[in-house]
């Protein structure tokens, strides 16, 4: 049952994440690629592909739906 109840709370966030990043996509777009970079920098670009579709994925959830 807790493992159920930490799914919920999971849920409940990723639901605010994306309403948030739906209403600031600037920022969000910013960050993403803020983060995308110092994580390749970190990974010393071992992971660049993954680290690239991730920020891609986080741009396209935060544009408006008509985009």
């Amino acid at each position: 049952m807790a493992m159920l109840r930490k799914l919920a709370v999971l849920a409940t966030a990723a639901a605010a994440a994306r309403k948030y990043a739906q209403k600031n996509p600037e920022k969000v777009s910013r960050l993403a690629d803020q983060a995308g970079t110092f994580l390749d920098r970190r990974t010393k670009g071992r992971y660049h592909q993954q680290i690239d579709g991730a920020v891609r994925k986080a741009k396209s959830a935060s544009r408006p739906a008509g985009y």
